[in-house]
């Protein structure tokens, strides 16, 4: 390895591009709603939502001033957490890992310019939404530079049975979705919500760190693929009462679930999402203990329907990760959510 630059402490880097109180306090109260769901105070719906990776901070904006006039008119039904993942794992290790990589597509890798674009483009859109964010954490070590912006996090299939992802989601103090692995395997799923809620001692940036378990771990189920490749969704209500047993097994603290419309469970056809949804929603009114447990859903969309090639001129506004929904749908299909909630 060659080191190409040491970069700043998450506490510099803070003091750079600080929040202001005004900002702390939005997160304060979006932070205490979000926990009053996940421990079961409110009964409000979670609808984590937004591009497949953030590629661009003009985009995500102008999609952030969309979603937060939605969330004016639904807030009693729906807490709307928009998706502003800035981290994008590659199964094979290429392409465009998103803005931390990269804070331009189009220019080579610059990780000092990632995590300063990162945290200035969290900031902004708490500061023109009034929307804390989700974000995802692929690299552990890295959340401290955006730990005081986010009210939500979400541990990948590629990453949930990972000691260092597990004992870092233990000291976090928001609530921190375990995706079940690509195998779609639940007991390894349920295994790192065990892990993220248990206290541990680790090695953290560095530094001996001693964490208090986090008690709003849960998981995220997203389909997964069998020994040949094939997706294999588990949205079903047979897949979602499965879990609820497996939970009841393990007695653990704050049973929740957030379902992942998209990836294995849609086959990444996106405009499946509107209907796995409308299922999701229809199998948690049918059963109490199911709406219970099911706290919310997960949904890519953008500006623009579908994908595009990251070469070349682009749209504004259009995935070039994975294709997403359109504003259009996304906009038809949260008022429908928040009229079956």
């Amino acid at each position: 390895m060659e080191i190409v630059r040491k970069l700043p402490e998450p506490a510099e880097l803070k003091a750079q591009l600080p929040l202001s109180d005004g900002l702390k306090e939005i997160k304060r109260q979006r932070d205490g709603e979000i926990r009053d769901i996940f421990t079961g105070k409110d009964d409000r719906f979670v609808v984590v939502i937004g591009p497949c990776s953030a590629d661009s901070e003009d985009s995500v904006l102008r999609y952030l001033e969309k979603l937060a006039k939605a969330n004016m008119r639904l807030k009693d039904r729906l807490m709307i957490i928009p998706r502003i993942y800035t981290n994008k794992p590659r199964t094979t290790g290429g392409g465009y890992k998103g803005m931390l990589h990269q804070p331009s597509p189009d220019e080579a890798p610059d990780l000092l310019g990632g995590i300063i674009a990162i945290r200035k483009m969290h900031i902004r859109a708490i500061s023109e939404s009034g929307l804390t964010a989700a974000d995802e954490m692929l690299y552990p070590e890295n959340r401290s530079y955006l730990d005081d912006l986010l009210s939500y996090e979400a541990i990948g299939a590629r990453s949930v049975e990972n000691q260092q992802h597990r004992l870092t989601a233990s000291g976090i103090d928001i609530p921190v979705g375990m995706k079940n692995p690509t195998s779609g395997d639940y007991s390894v799923m349920l295994n790192s919500v065990v892990a993220a809620q248990t206290p541990h001692h680790f090695i953290y940036r560095g530094d001996e760190v001693a964490t208090q378990g986090n008690e709003l771990a849960h998981v995220i189920l997203r389909g997964g693929v069998d020994k040949f490749g094939i997706a294999v969704p588990n949205y079903h209500y047979e897949d979602l009462y499965r879990l609820w047993e497996m939970y009841a097994e393990l007695n653990l603290r704050n049973p929740a679930a957030i379902i992942d419309a998209n990836h294995a469970n849609s086959n990444k056809k996106y405009k499946e999402q509107i209907r796995i949804v409308r299922e999701v929603l229809h199998s948690r009114n049918y059963n109490a203990d199911l709406k219970k447990l099911i706290k919310g859903v997960m949904i890519e969309s953008y500006l623009v329907e579908g994908s595009q090639p990251i070469d070349g001129e682009r749209v504004f506004g259009k995935s070039i990760t994975d294709p997403c929904l359109g504003w259009e749908d996304t906009e038809i299909l949260l008022e429908r959510i928040a009229e079956s909630c």
